[in-house]
């Protein structure tokens, strides 16, 4: 074993020899039109769509798009030619439902913009997280490191169980949302404190502001819960425009949650749902998808009774259509989003639903599979050159295009290191 550590390690170096030289032609480049061309060629390129995992294929992309997939293509004249061997190239991988570059440091209130407290206030769904986004967060770059190029930006519940408005960021420095806005609920026990200690006020509370999304309530009525703006965000939902991402994990109220959406036309989602597969016909029925959290084994809470490794494996054996999400630290671990589906893989769910739980599946549940999620033509071309298997996380990723340009493989954290290293190596 140690011989044959020994002899990967060379490898390995010729391997960040051949990226560091790629990296530097691409660099040379950066700032023109021809920063957004490349062809990668030879690759064992898995475009998480319906044409599945091509082998010794190669992708072209020209002006930030992808504009051919398949073998033999021809890189037109000046275009820079990355050579894979073989190795995989995958959609560039989705963060979870995050609130990266909205949050800093979680411990320090003055770089948290998530959460909207306003004591006695009406809930407020009309509150948007997206309009606190910062790209220059250091969190980003981290992030980018293991192939994740975007992530849903969650408005966090702790004024209301309704939290606000999120959309999809492209961790590429852009400064605004692609696709359609979500709206974020909490049910359950974890959001009893903010519905009077019971989980059936919430059910009552939520009415309420249907009646009056729909103006079966005056406006000026003194008992009621939304602001103007706030009924016509609500309303819009209700329209079926976006969707209503609901953090819930008991599957009595995911059964009511089902029972409400039915009733009220309304595109939902799950996120957690810890008890989700015990409703998996349902949901399928419904086509409601479910955001994973695949590391929920022992449960936390009298909500996560039944939770289960399971999970995704047998949400997707029944038709639903599964994704991943984080509930601990999920902006500073975004990392652990290859360990969530990796870990659903290992625990029966197929691999290549696993990689779909990274790419295309949020991706059509956010509302932006015509941008990205999987490696088509016409696609923006946010791309991840791998080192190995992508859901393993011994491997790593060796470069992020995210529209055609590399992105810089460095952190605040990788410069730490190189410069305490340094300091280290010195006589």
């Amino acid at each position: 074993m140690a011989r044959s550590t020994q002899r990967a390690r060379p490898a390995r170096k010729r391997r960040r020899a051949w990226l560091g030289a790629t990296v530097v032609v691409l660099a040379s480049i950066a700032g023109t039109a021809s920063a957004q061309d490349l062809l990668v060629r030879n690759a064992t390129v898995h475009t998480a769509s319906a044409r599945g995992s091509l082998h010794n294929a190669d992708v072209l992309v020209q002006g930030g798009l992808i504009r051919a997939v398949g073998p033999g293509l021809a890189a037109p004249a000046g275009v820079p030619v990355v050579e894979a061997n073989g190795r995989p190239l995958t959609p560039a991988l989705f963060g979870g439902i995050t609130e990266i570059g909205i949050e800093e440091v979680s411990g320090e209130s003055s770089t948290v913009d998530s959460t909207l407290k306003l004591g006695e206030q009406p809930l407020r769904p009309e509150f948007d997280v997206t309009l606190a986004y910062n790209p220059a967060s250091v969190l980003i770059p981290v992030a980018r490191l293991d192939g994740i190029g975007f992530t849903a930006l969650g408005a966090a519940t702790g004024g209301g169980f309704v939290a606000g408005q999120g959309g999809v960021m492209r961790l590429d420095g852009s400064a605004d949302p692609i696709g359609p806005r979500a709206l974020f609920l909490r049910l359950g026990a974890a959001a009893s404190e903010l519905t009077g200690q019971s989980r059936a006020a919430q059910w009552m509370l939520l009415q309420q502001m249907v009646d009056e999304a729909r103006g079966q309530v005056p406006a000026d009525s003194p008992h009621a819960l939304l602001t103007p703006a706030g009924r016509r965000t609500l309303a819009r939902y209700l329209a079926g425009q976006g969707r209503i991402v609901v953090e819930v994990d008991r599957a009595a109220d995911i059964r009511q949650l089902l029972r409400w959406a039915a009733r009220e036309k309304v595109k939902i989602a799950i996120a957690g749902g810890a008890e989700a597969w015990q409703m998996a016909a349902d949901l399928a029925a419904a086509q409601v998808p479910v955001f994973v959290d695949a590391l929920g084994n022992l449960p936390t809470s009298f909500d996560q009774i039944g939770a289960t490794l399971e999970n995704a494996a047998r949400l997707q054996h029944a038709g639903v259509a599964v994704s991943f999400a984080q509930r601990d630290d999920a902006s500073h671990n975004a990392r652990k989003m290859r360990q969530l589906a990796g870990n659903a893989v290992a625990n029966g769910l197929p691999w290549a639903d696993g990689l779909a739980g990274l790419t295309r599946v949020p991706a059509q549940v956010l509302g932006v599979a015509d941008q990205i999620g999987t490696i088509e033509p016409g696609k923006r071309a946010d791309l991840v050159l791998w080192e190995g298997d992508p859901l393993d996380v011994a491997h790593y990723a060796e470069q992020v295009w995210l529209g055609g340009r590399a992105m810089p493989m460095r952190s605040r954290q990788t410069e730490l290191r190189d410069r305490y290293l340094q300091r280290n190596a010195q006589p």
